[in-house]
């Protein structure tokens, strides 16, 4: 795989004419080496159902009158541009309109994507019809006719599909369509069978072709899924509805796969589909240097003119972040993250999220674990229930995460071996609900009736003075069971009722005792609150610090980072094992929102003289900051390294050689 891809659209209606006139093959490369460009994906198939191309198996846009993916193609080659191809598989409008009765449909019997043929938009197809046969030759077609270096289809994934092709399949193996089990299970035969056929027939052709089948998001806890590809591209563009959040989640999951992978971004200020839209190119080269500081190749979303022409304002955006990434390539091929926590997801153990959750794409118990771990700079994996446990040194547990018998035996084992839980609300509890799987010194009493409670923890926090902090999420009542207790909860006067109420939003605290807060048993440390759906909710300080001081208790003696970088900063270590050398990812930026809801990175503000403690076990021979190699002095005891970085623009990588 490539660093430096482009993943251009071309989504283009028949009622556009004079489509590619504009075309020019010296345009079209100077244009990818103005954004220094080593990789773009390019079109054979729509969204509209269109090809650009002549073809067999599709037809060709009315409006095009030469082979457009053929001559994309032999320009990128010609400048040494890969070209993976683009092909539409769960869009294809001018089929949809053909053949409705191909189409996904739900419980209610309304269309997928556009509810209906009176509102404008794109009709999503089941791959349990004949449409898969079409596809499939689509595909052969331009494998066979093109010099293609992979193949991206989109809009896949296993659906809940309730078409008649679906039920029909249902009955006729004697089961009731009504039956959820029945109908999950035909969903996952029929995206597997999808995935079998594409790869099958692309692969008979070209052994080895990169492929990818994109869904919007990688299902942390789905293995086989993702292993239905070749490679994966994390489609993850913060101002488009994924947000801040998302690509560190599914990076730090998906670098643990063993399979090579890019971020995808995009040039747009909001989504797919925008003509005219830029984001400042302070945040395209941020979010780059967030793809390789994660072990990723780099992917930014394009649209192309209808007539065909590139947008030399888009290609000045896109060079100004690839002309870095180019320079640090070196440091960021064949890395493994190093990590001293995991993050067991509520996604990854099959707790399903809410509507508003999946429209985000993760839950906000996941997302404020995220959140606390980036912002506390402690180094961290997201894995699922198939990881080795053994390597890490705590395991995070957020908020509903109920222990089934499989899952009670790996982390008792893992606690056996040294390792230690940080559990919240009601993670750690067996599927009853009632008891507690692991030893973390509570015994569980009941849901605490009251709501907000406070909680009065018994160290100091960081920022904040000795008080009893406001808990908005639901919290559990416990009792000491062999553990310590490391802070208390403490009950309001009374709930907010139609009798009841105080102030403007929430009774004071009573300051009587009422029960542990915060434990310290044998398997780790129990919070009684869903601290990590608040915070992605709230915001809090007084929960990310009580929370980092549970993690930085747990891992005393044994964290590999510290770092007096601010909050906003961003660290990642990166192990390069053929090159001996640790490469430490420091970044620095702030979103900030504009408009409704859309998170933008604008100004970048450096900061200076950011002092990093690292625990290694090698010893080290040289540091020096890179691209630039400039070597910075060091000091070493034992295992302990400790340098200063005079300056952080954006991004900055620290090499230590052993």
């Amino acid at each position: 795989m490539r660093f430096r891809q482009v993943h251009l659209d071309f989504h283009t209606s028949e009622h556009i004419m004079d489509i590619g006139t504009k075309f020019d093959k010296a345009q079209f490369q100077e244009m990818l080496q103005l954004g220094h460009v080593d990789s773009i994906t390019v079109f054979s198939k729509c969204h509209h159902g269109w090809a650009y191309h002549p073809s067999e198996a599709n037809e060709i846009h009315p409006h095009l009158h030469f082979d457009l993916l053929g001559a994309m193609i032999e320009a990128a080659h010609e400048i040494g541009v890969k070209t993976p191809v683009y092909l539409s598989a769960g869009l294809d409008e001018k089929l949809a309109r053909h053949h409705p009765d191909w189409l996904f449909r739900d419980k209610n019997d309304q269309t997928t994507w556009a509810k209906g043929f009176m509102v404008p938009g794109y009709h999503e197809l089941c791959m349990n019809s004949p449409y898969l046969d079409i596809l499939v030759k689509q595909v052969e077609e331009v494998v066979t006719r093109y010099p293609v270096d992979g193949l991206f289809l989109d809009i896949a994934g296993k659906k809940s599909c309730y078409c008649h092709n679906c039920v029909n399949a249902i009955l006729q193996e004697g089961h009731d369509p009504r039956d959820i089990e029945a109908m999950e299970a035909l969903w996952e035969r029929t995206y597997s069978n999808y995935t079998k056929r594409i790869n099958g027939a692309a692969h008979a052709l070209k052994p080895g072709l990169p492929i990818f089948h994109n869904g919007g998001h990688i299902t942390r806890g789905r293995r086989d899924l993702a292993f239905m590809n070749t490679h994966l591209e994390l489609e993850s563009l913060p101002t488009g509805g994924w947000g801040y959040d998302h690509f560190p989640l599914s990076a730090r999951y998906a670098q643990q796969l063993g399979m090579d992978f890019l971020g995808m971004t995009g040039k747009f200020h909001t989504t797919w589909g925008e003509f005219g839209g830029y984001k400042h190119p302070n945040a395209l080269r941020y979010e780059t240097a967030l793809s390789i500081a994660n072990g990723a190749r780099c992917s930014v979303g394009d649209q192309l003119h209808p007539e065909g022409w590139m947008d030399p304002a888009t290609y000045e955006l896109i060079g100004a972040a690839y002309r870095e990434v180019a320079e640090k390539e070196p440091w960021c091929t064949n890395t493994n993250n190093i990590a001293d926590v995991a993050l067991l997801t509520l996604e990854a153990v099959g707790k399903h999220h809410s509507g508003e959750e999946q429209a985000a794409r993760t839950s906000k118990s996941d997302a404020g674990a995220a959140r606390i771990l980036l912002e506390g700079h402690i180094l961290f994996d997201v894995i699922d229930l198939e990881s080795d446990f053994d390597r890490y040194k705590v395991i995070i547990l957020p908020d509903k995460v109920f222990i089934d018998q499989p899952l009670k035996h790996k982390l008792n084992a893992y606690i056996q071996n040294g390792g230690k839980i940080l559990a919240t609300g009601q993670s750690g509890l067996q599927e009853n609900h009632t008891e507690f799987a692991i030893d973390l010194g509570v015994r569980w009493v009941e849901e605490n009736p009251y709501r907000p409670d406070y909680f009065k923890p018994h160290f100091p926090l960081k920022s904040l003075g000795n008080a009893s902090f406001i808990q908005y999420s639901q919290g559990q009542k416990v009792e000491l069971a062999g553990g310590t207790e490391l802070g208390q909860r403490e009950d309001p006067y009374f709930n907010r009722d139609i009798f009841t109420f105080c102030s403007h939003q929430h009774s004071p605290n009573r300051g009587t005792y009422g029960g542990p807060g915060m434990v310290e048993g044998t398997g780790g440390i129990y919070m009684a609150w869903s601290v990590f759906d608040e915070y992605a909710t709230k915001g809090s300080l007084s929960l990310k610090e009580s929370i980092l001081y549970a993690l930085n208790h747990l891992l005393t003696d044994r964290k590999t980072l510290e770092t007096d970088l601010p909050a906003q900063g961003v660290v990642t270590l990166q192990q390069q094992q053929a090159e001996h050398r640790y490469v430490n990812h420091v970044l620095y930026a702030s979103p900030v929102k504009r408009g409704e809801q859309v998170e933008i990175i604008e100004d970048i503000i450096p900061v200076y003289d950011i002092q990093v403690t690292l625990r290694l076990p090698e010893p080290i021979k040289r540091v020096y900051l890179a691209p630039q190699q400039q070597e910075i002095p060091f000091q070493q005891t034992g295992g302990t390294i400790v340098y200063t970085l005079p300056k952080v623009e954006c991004h900055q990588m620290v090499v230590l050689e052993y």
